[in-house]
């Protein structure tokens, strides 16, 4: 076991007593509060309303149990050291976050539930978390879940805090699941339409290959393949195709996960739509880069929203305006009655006095 404090390069702070007093103190004023880490995502979402409550130092590893997979972090932590102190045991976090930030910490990376290229291959940020100790819209400091695998009573309540962008309440620690780091990593390319790679990324995808990223980028189809040396190297000799040297490899799937590829680059408006993995090309203009073997797709159009999201939901999926445009507006797909109900109810179960990130998901939210 690896305890308090092991593996920080900055100094370990609990400090969730002084938190929970500060919620206390915003309703008793009837102040709603805006949630704040190190603003790596600020760009996420509608624009925040309520007085900061920075949380960037509430910080430092609670226990870190290699054998069982799981490690507990306070809210606060950098996802850099968290990462770090997964690999020193052969360990990672299998959803591969993206930082989007050299400060960017583990509790803003389970509030926006945000994956990378290995996500529809290993699960979400979701299906990693083992429980949390948060803060309610009452000022109570709850646990939710465990801190192993083996104890996860109450586990779908510490799941609604993933993607929840701090509407639900305030992280104090989360607790996840890690795996085993893969032997080996090879990428092979093919120069394909998008087209076809959709339908070979699909097809391959129903195979027992080892995939662990499929992606298209202008002309050319991204393979990654992780798991033991023998395993790989079959399934590369079998696939074909033209090997990226490792650098350039790793270039490519990190450029991919945190928007450092050319495709990311400028300010205008970009789109991240999710629709079935199999679904044909879309029919609006724009610049187009595919991910997750065809189920997440980047978009970078002059098109209306309406347009957009028009053609996305007859595909099956929905669409969020990820960057740049109106953020004051709607930002991720309109609720249809039933769920904007649903959201409402949770919201007022957890916050009933809405004094937590109100309005960065939706408006009266």
């Amino acid at each position: 076991m690896t305890g308090p404090g092991a593996g920080d390069t900055g100094e370990a702070r609990d400090r969730a007593d002084e938190l929970a007093s500060a919620v206390r103190s915003a309703l008793e004023d009837g102040q709603p509060l805006q949630i704040v880490g190190s603003g790596s995502k600020a760009f996420y979402g509608r624009i925040p309303e309520g007085r900061p409550l920075s949380v960037a130092d509430h910080r430092g590893i609670v226990s870190y149990e290699p054998a069982e997979l799981a490690i507990t972090v306070r809210a606060g932590t950098s996802l850099t050291e968290v990462e770090a102190l997964l690999a020193d045991h052969g360990q990672m976090l299998a959803f591969e976050p993206p930082h989007f930030g050299d400060d960017a910490t583990v509790g803003g990376t389970v509030a926006c539930n945000l994956s990378g290229p290995r996500r529809p291959y290993a699960g979400s940020v979701r299906d990693f978390v083992l429980g949390v100790r948060m803060i309610n819209g009452r000022g109570e400091v709850l646990r939710f879940g465990g801190e192993v695998m083996k104890n996860v009573a109450g586990y779908d309540v510490s799941r609604l805090m993933a993607g929840a962008l701090g509407t639900l309440g305030l992280l104090l620690e989360v607790s996840l699941k890690v795996l085993p780091a893969s032997e080996v990593q090879v990428t092979r390319c093919f120069d394909l339409d998008v087209g076809r790679a959709i339908d070979t990324m699909n097809r391959i995808a129903g195979t027992p290959v080892p995939l662990s990223g499929a992606a298209w980028e202008n002309g050319r189809m991204f393979l990654r393949l992780s798991g033991s040396q023998a395993g790989v190297t079959s399934a590369a000799e079998d696939l074909g195709g033209e090997e990226l040297a490792g650098d350039d490899a790793a270039r490519f799937w990190v450029g991919l996960r945190e928007h450092g590829l050319p495709f990311f680059d400028g300010d205008g408006m970009l789109w991240r739509l999710s629709v079935p993995s199999a679904t044909k090309p879309l029919p609006v203009d724009g610049r187009w880069l595919i991910d997750w073997g065809g189920g997440q797709r980047w978009l970078g159009t002059d098109s209306g929203g309406d347009r957009v999201r028009e053609r996305v939901a007859a595909a099956g999926g929905h669409a969020t305006a990820f960057r740049g445009g109106n953020r004051a507006g709607e930002v991720f797909h309109p609720l249809n009655e039933a769920l904007r109900e649903l959201h409402q109810r949770v919201k007022t179960a957890m916050d009933p006095q809405g004094i937590f990130n109100p309005g960065r998901m939706y408006a009266g939210i």
